[in-house]
């Protein structure tokens, strides 16, 4: 290990901390198309923080037409290894306690904020690492570019442009993830179900159930309107709920219930607790007027029980020893008194294809006299686990942190999924939950150092 570049990291530390205040205060969730701007206003703005700063540092920077920005350590050398972050971020959604979404603040050792841990942190831990390298004059051989997106929440068509003029590195990684190594992501599977139906004026009756804020994270917070209905009835339900589900139900209007549950990442359904489904239950046991509304609403319940993210009683239940097991998650909600449309997003592993998945849930969806539509499976991506690029990777892993690195699959996806040298690695250290996509996100300070340590020497074995 270089000591003189660790040594170089643990002081910026408070700079880096500084510097990531100011990225973390842009609000940078997808907003509307603009010429110029094809994500929104925050994402444009984030992505050209990150261009100036990495300007600011020394580095010979690009902006694709506000769809990506990179930064070249040197780009005199041949380019060989291309580090892959971003720097939009999902909706602040609700719950946070320790400070505002877009304020972070640094407590206990900690820095919150959104996009501290997703991806904005990682971000400048890869530019960091690169800055470090640079002003201790470490001489490489090969090049290191970091690529920096605007679109990795909501699609990723900025890689899509990106790397329709630009060619892929040897090597890429994706400091978007935890250590040790991704080398495995599961497929997608998303799909939609839904329903038309007559209006039923029957009291007392079901107006409108909403939940979800993104497709890839399990509902934190539900709302449900009623009408015609005796609230005092409710409560006995609304408790029962609560204890099985555990989550919250408090009446917030004269004919509105809220249930608060917990967010997670949809590829890690089971660490959430679904306010949408357990929503559902609830308006399943209200005293309400028999409907077709209300038969949509028990089919789906039975497509999707409270706590089970398997996919079981879609008939998708499977796994495999390299990828393991398959998740499924109902995460969109949208019921009023004439239809029905629900979303559910699947992780699957390398054994699911259309006949065992895709097929199954048409036939499972029509036969509980549902409606279903799906754009189709993305097919997993897999790297060897012995490859040279791996092992190295691996080995400044263990190098700077005394613990023992291997590869492993996951059931989120990131930006390499479509790249065929391309792995996860970092940043968050294993065991913590950073709580990316849910309320009161953060990324610890030693965390910081050590990853940003880990990417040092990393373009160390991989670039001199």
């Amino acid at each position: 290990m270089n000591e003189k570049v660790n040594k170089w990291i643990d002081e910026h530390l408070d700079e880096y901390i500084e510097d990531l205040k100011d990225f973390v205060s842009i609000n940078s969730v997808q907003g509307s198309y603009e010429q110029g701007k094809p994500f929104g206003d925050g994402p444009f703005d984030a992505l050209n923080f990150a261009i100036d700063l990495a300007a600011k540092y020394g580095f010979s920077v690009n902006n694709y037409n506000g769809y990506v920005g990179t930064a070249d350590l040197d780009p005199a050398l041949p380019r060989s290894l291309d580090m892959l972050a971003h720097c939009d971020v999902v909706p602040a959604g609700e719950g946070w306690t320790v400070t505002e979404p877009f304020n972070p603040i640094v407590k206990d050792g900690r820095i919150y904020g959104r996009g501290t841990s997703d991806d904005k942190g990682p971000l400048l831990c890869a530019m960091y690492a690169m800055r470090a390298l640079k002003e201790c004059g470490v001489p490489l051989k090969k090049g290191v570019r970091l690529i920096m997106g605007s679109d990795e929440e909501t699609g990723s068509t900025d890689i899509e442009k990106y790397y329709a003029v630009e060619p892929e590195a040897e090597m890429t990684f994706s400091p978007d993830a935890e250590f040790p190594l991704i080398n495995i992501e599961k497929g997608q599977f998303r799909g939609e179900i839904s329903k038309s139906y007559e209006e039923s004026k029957a009291l007392p009756r079901l107006v409108s159930l909403e939940a979800g804020i993104a497709l890839n994270a399990v509902p934190q917070k539900a709302v449900v309107t009623l009408e015609g209905l005796d609230m005092n009835l409710a409560e006995d339900v609304m408790n029962s709920v609560s204890e099985e589900c555990g989550v919250e139900c408090v009446q917030t209007g004269i004919n509105e219930i809220t249930i608060t549950g917990v967010s997670a990442h949809a590829s890690t359904p089971e660490s959430g607790k679904n306010a949408g489904l357990a929503a559902l239950m609830l308006v399943s046991r209200l005293p309400l007027a028999p409907c077709e509304q209300l038969d949509a609403v028990n089919a789906v319940l039975k497509l999707f029980p409270y706590g089970e993210t398997d996919g079981k009683s879609l008939g998708i239940k499977m796994a495999d020893e390299e990828s393991k097991d398959l998740t499924c998650t109902l995460d969109l909600y949208h019921i009023t008194t004439t239809e029905l449309d629900v979303q559910f997003d699947s992780r699957t592993p390398v054994m699911a294809n259309k006949e065992n998945c895709e097929d199954v849930v048409t036939k499972s969806v029509q036969e509980a006299g549902l409606d279903f539509t799906s754009k189709g499976m993305v097919p997993p991506h897999r790297v060897p686990a012995d490859s040279p690029f791996v092992k190295k990777l691996l080995g400044a892993y263990e190098a700077v942190t005394g613990l023992k690195g291997e590869a492993m699959a996951i059931g989120g996806g990131t930006y390499v999924h479509e790249l065929k040298n391309g792995v996860a690695f970092g940043a968050v250290l294993p065991g913590i939950d950073t709580r990316m996509h849910g309320a009161d996100e953060f990324f610890d300070l030693d965390n910081i150092v050590i990853a940003t340590k880990v990417y040092a020497e990393a373009i160390i074995e991989l670039c001199s």
